[in-house]
Order: structure tokens, then sequence, then C-alpha cells
């Protein structure tokens, strides 16, 4: 938070005086200079193994686990290039981070059929632009002892009705940096972040949209589950 109130100057300029093409280079900003900076202030280290999986040329619809409140930095720090996450309606109303919320990812009301569907529609326009989608699948914190909270549907039918790869990112020993369900009390240490090979979802419908959600899931469960810490 200290360092976003820093930079407030330069997200006034770019909201303000060029709000169409500062966008994408603030969006960098935050995903790949602050996380940096982050990182080190506060002495943790991200070791990203596959990330040559990922084509910087290529937009995907990103996913990852979810269980501590630095996995957002450690998703925008590993991942090559730039995206919006699909961010709750709420977020939006956060003192100064909503702001930014606001202006640098997808809304939706997760109560509202009308805000799905504007949501889908918003998510393929900025694909179009070059941008990356990141959802979290489990839908909110996994907080409990559990590998992984069950996936639900929506991020593997949106990437199948928008014919996008899914580019799947899991986050294997947060636990051990951070305390589960608290946003404070981070510990210095080495987190492990795999990418795996993008999944084609072009042509996908029905069973076939809800077997790769379950291959992904088993995929991500055992990353977490076999981790070896040696590497």
């Amino acid at each position: 938070m200290v360092l976003i109130i820093i930079s407030l100057p330069y997200y006034i300029i770019v909201f303000y005086i060029f709000p169409s093409k500062g966008i994408k280079g603030l969006i960098y900003y935050n995903h790949h200079v602050l996380t940096n900076i982050y990182f080190r202030l506060i002495l943790i280290r991200v070791k990203v193994h596959g990330r040559e999986y990922l084509d910087k040329k290529q937009s995907y619809l990103i996913i990852s686990n979810h269980r501590t409140s630095l996995d957002f930095i450690i998703n925008a720090f590993s991942y090559p290039g730039i995206y919006r996450y699909l961010a709750k309606k709420e977020l939006s109303k956060v003192p100064i981070l909503g702001y930014l919320i606001k202006h640098t990812c997808v809304l939706v009301d997760r109560s509202s059929t009308i805000s799905k569907a504007k949501s889908i529609i918003k998510m393929k326009e900025y694909l179009l632009d070059g941008y990356s989608v990141f959802i979290y699948p489990e839908g909110t914190r996994n907080l409990s002892d559990k590998a992984l909270s069950p996936f639900h549907d929506g991020a593997f039918k949106i990437a199948a009705q928008l014919g996008i790869p899914i580019a799947v990112q899991t986050i294997v020993n947060i636990d051990e940096v951070s305390e589960k369900g608290k946003s404070i009390g981070l510990n210095p240490g080495l987190v492990h972040v795999f990418w795996e090979k993008p999944y084609e979802t072009k042509g996908l419908k029905g069973e076939a949209v809800t077997e790769l959600k379950e291959s992904i899931y088993n995929q991500m469960k055992s990353r977490i589950e076999n981790f070896n810490s040696t590497l």
C-alpha cells in the first residue's frame, strides 16, 4: 500500500492525461516494477518454473490457486506480460486501492446475470487489445487444509466461449512465507511458482469443458501435494 501511495502522482498522470495510451504502461509498472521492489523489501524470493511455455504475443485466460493475500502480487510478478483481473465489484470500494482496481480490472457483480454477461464482453475487448485475463477458479481464498478448493466452471466456460488458451499457474509453498487467512504475518523465504504448457480450448463444449476443468484441477493439486522443496 505504501508503494502505491508513493506512485499516486504517476497514476494520476496516466488516468487523467494519458488514459488510453498510458494504462498498459501503468499495469506493466504495477506487475513488474512495484512487485519486484516489494519482494526485495520483504525478503521474499519467487522462483518461477516453466515461464518458457508462455508466448508473450499470445493472450491467455490465466488461472491460479488462491490461498493468501500475497497471491495476487506473486501472480503478477511471475507472468511475463500484462493482464486484467476479473475482480469482485465490491473491491472497487476499498480506499485508494479500489480506485486502482476500478481502472485496471474487469469488475463483476456475482449476483447479477447482466453484470456477468457484460464482464465477458469486456474481457473479450481486452483480449483483442492484447491483454490476458486472470481469474481465480476457486472463487475465493482457500483457507482449508486441502491443497485446493473445488473449481467453479466460469473460467473454463469463458475460455472455451472465447476460444483462448488457458495458462495455468500453481503457487506451491505459499504457507511457508505467508500465514493462512492473514493479511500480515509474512516471513522471509523462497516461493516456487509453476507454469504448465497452455491448454487449448477452441471447439470445446459441454462435457469436454468439464473434463478440462477436472484435468487442470488434478494437475494443480498434484503440483502442490508432490512439491519437492529441494528444487
